[in-house]
């Protein structure tokens, strides 16, 4: 990857944004990341003197983003790469999880994502080159109980990354959703809203899930610093991908989802095709 490259990745706080950025300016690139505090920004400023700029915004500020973007463009300049990695997970059986939880949790994880999408998009086809990258989920492609919401913002995300894709691959901009499984951030620890559990009924089917995930929680297969290094990859490619699969339980997971999806639709194809002319 050439060294003039300027990435912008919402939430360089924690997690995958604070690993990307990290590996990102190891290697020479300008890094912009949006933070939430005047303290985080300065924390994040002092990773590099003259390569690492924080930007103080909340993606639901949705009215903000235009105007940050802008200015980043003018002072920084040409954003080469946006990273759309600002989100969190919300736990909940949907049944007790009140629709408040619900249009938070698609404001920061889809809707968030798109503004910033909108925003960088203009300056990247008037230039004719520019990648995204969307942080999804291995939750944007199979799902378990108790995650239903996040799961829904994610499948929301892989969806309008892959329309996008098609869009404005005319323009020399590429559109890659890189789903993550299992990896020692602070998804399922700080990061992570959960909605207060009140029917008995779920228990066995949740109590479970929980438990597991409790119990892996900073103990999780996948290390942040390798998948920011994979990403690098993917954006270092003359042919990004459209969809990143990031981890090995995320590879099987998937991979067994599809393969049950295919076993389901060959078992009612007759059905299926019963509904012609």
């Amino acid at each position: 990857m050439a060294s003039s490259k300027t990435l912008l990745i919402t939430g360089v706080s924690s997690g995958f944004g604070r690993a990307l950025a990290q590996e990102a300016l190891a290697v020479g690139q300008k890094v912009v990341g949006t933070v939430r505090t005047a303290q985080a920004k300065r924390e994040f400023e002092s990773l590099s003197a003259n390569a690492a700029w924080g930007r103080v915004l909340d993606v639901t500020a949705f009215d903000a983003i235009d105007s940050v973007v802008a200015e980043i463009e003018a002072s920084v300049g040409p954003i080469d790469v946006l990273v759309n990695n600002a989100g969190y997970g919300h736990e909940g059986i949907m049944e007790e999880s009140p629709l408040s939880e619900l249009r938070r949790q698609f404001d920061v994880n889809v809707f968030g994502a798109v503004a910033m999408m909108k925003a960088v998009l203009p300056f990247m086809r008037e230039r004719r080159r520019g990648h995204i990258l969307n942080i999804t989920s291995m939750g944007g492609y199979i799902t378990m109980p108790g995650i239903a919401y996040y799961c829904g913002s994610k499948f929301a995300l892989e969806g309008i990354s892959e329309a996008l894709g098609k869009e404005v691959k005319p323009f020399g901009i590429a559109v890659t959703a890189v789903a993550p499984g299992s990896f020692r951030t602070d998804w399922a620890g700080r990061s992570m809203t959960r909605t207060a559990r009140s029917i008995s009924d779920y228990d066995d089917i949740f109590n479970p899930v929980r438990q597991a995930r409790v119990e892996k929680s900073g103990r999780q297969l996948g290390d942040p610093a390798k998948a920011a290094r994979a990403m690098l990859d993917a954006i270092a490619a003359e042919h990004p991908p459209e969809h990143l699969l990031l981890g090995s339980d995320a590879l099987a997971l998937v991979r067994d989802k599809l393969s049950a999806l295919s076993a389901e639709i060959d078992a009612w194809e007759a059905i299926t095709v019963s509904t012609d002319g």
